[in-house]
């Protein structure tokens, strides 16, 4: 048997494989095996690639394997689930970075090729180069490393209209010649400097979004690079990711009331937050012994997730005050909103670490038809996604977003370290409704403490 169609053929399988894992990464509850799915497609593409002939020395692969594979097994064992989404950001510049070198030796060695390859090759470096160093930025941004806020600076749409107009043109000369050695790498530094003129004008709140888009971009990279080094599997499987990435996308954008152009041309996230009217607003703090009276008395109790609980780890300690509230004859449900957290569906992967049912998880639009008939909602690090200014203030730059409505609760608990702005950076009015208390100190420490009134109580 030929061993080029055998490679195919395992090719095949691999993108089966692939398309099984993404489907199944679309549920909690089959996400482990999706995953697994994923990792086996993966494992034997690389196997049918080193078994394919092309390659002769295999030294520098082998290395190449054990330096990734200690470094992945590092990764997986050492960051935080607090860590996840500027992980995410690296992956994917890596992933990125990883396609523009492909490409650069591709082309050192073999030169562009004809008419179509040449222009996914600069497709594919223009691409891979802003998404490696946008992905940079986003990291820092998520890590706190880099200001989380817009970096905004005068004349820089100038600048980055000036950034465009340079690499199109370029592509233009390299297109119509190809053996532009020059140009080609003119075009690959324009494209590193456009990804960090890209990210750095958006704010910290739209990172779910980020992620997405640049997830999508990844996955375009590898497609085109496949065009490039006419591999299948990687102009499929890159296919599949772009799409995957631009659908989720969609879904983030709708789910914070932006355009999905905007996002794709890097126009958001440069917003004007809303002044103070000057009016003098008091939010009423409650202790741990209050709380847990009425917790005591409460029939259902909605607990709304947000960073903070990811930054205090606070999930082990949630679980078990569900399960107190549960056997204390309460109706316990988790409410997540699309882009609570800093990705697409960190709070989902936080509360399955904790081991919590994947059945008392509710997506936004499930739960706000029960939050009126709701005794306690308890909202832990969330802030923006809970904000009511979305729903009637015009002048807030949330304004149209949809939340949940956690404020038509009977009683609304925040679990917060201070008064300080969420993500967004914008005041939160739900902190001085009549119906909120707040509860002030560590998540974590908090929820803790009416774990052991619960345990108390029941001695």
């Amino acid at each position: 048997m030929n061993i080029e169609f055998l490679a195919n053929f395992v090719y095949i399988i691999s993108s089966i494989l692939f398309a099984f894992g993404l489907k199944f990464l679309g549920s909690p509850v089959s996400a482990r095996k999706g995953n697994i799915l994923s990792a086996s497609g993966m494992l034997l593409a690389v196997l049918a690639t080193l078994a394919s002939g092309h390659i002769i020395n295999f030294q520098w692969i082998l290395i190449g394997i054990i330096i990734g594979a200690g470094l992945g097994a590092l990764v997986a064992f050492k960051a935080a689930m607090t860590q996840m989404p500027e992980m995410i950001a690296l992956l994917h510049g890596c992933g990125a970075l990883a396609s523009v070198f492909v490409d650069w030796t591709a082309y050192a060695v073999h030169g562009a090729g004809d008419l179509t390859n040449t222009i996914t090759l600069y497709l594919s470096i223009v691409i891979g180069g802003l998404t490696f160093t946008g992905s940079g930025i986003a990291w820092g941004k998520l890590s706190e490393r880099l200001p989380g806020k817009p970096v905004l600076f005068a004349g820089q749409r100038l600048v980055n209209t000036g950034l465009i107009a340079s690499i199109l043109i370029l592509g233009a000369l390299f297109i119509l010649n190809p053996s532009q050695y020059n140009v080609f790498l003119v075009i690959l530094v324009l494209s590193l400097f456009f990804g960090i003129f890209l990210v750095i004008p958006i704010g910290g709140a739209d990172m779910p979004v980020v992620i997405s888009v640049l997830n999508s971009y990844s996955g375009v990279v590898a497609c085109t690079t496949g065009f490039v080094i006419h591999n299948t599997l990687l102009i499929v499987v890159g296919s599949i990711v772009g799409a995957n990435g631009i659908i989720l996308s969609i879904i983030m954008c709708k789910a914070m009331n932006r355009s999905i152009t905007n996002v794709l041309f890097g126009s958001f996230g440069a917003v004007v937050k809303k002044q103070g009217s000057g009016e003098k607003k008091e939010a009423k703090a409650i202790s741990v012994e209050d709380a847990f009276l009425i917790l005591e008395n409460a029939k259902s109790v909605v607990i709304i997730p947000g960073y903070g609980l990811a930054v205090a780890q606070a999930q082990h300690a949630v679980r078990e005050l569900g399960e107190f509230l549960e056997k204390n004859g309460c109706d316990v449900k988790y409410a997540i909103h699309p882009v609570a957290g800093r990705m697409p569906g960190h709070m989902n992967v936080l509360l399955a670490e904790a081991n919590i049912s994947y059945d008392q998880l509710m997506e936004m639009d499930a739960i706000n038809p029960l939050m009126e008939n709701t005794d306690v909602t308890i909202i832990i690090g969330a802030n923006d996604v809970v904000n009511p200014a979305a729903r009637h203030d015009k002048s807030s730059p949330i304004y149209g977003m949809p939340i949940i409505n956690a404020d038509k609760a009977k009683t609304v608990f925040v679990l917060k370290r201070s008064m300080a702005t969420g993500f967004a950076g914008i005041e939160n009015e739900l902190f001085y409704y009549e119906n909120t208390r707040m509860i002030f100190g560590d998540a974590k420490q908090t929820v803790q403490a009416l774990v052991a009134e619960f345990k108390s109580s029941h001695l």
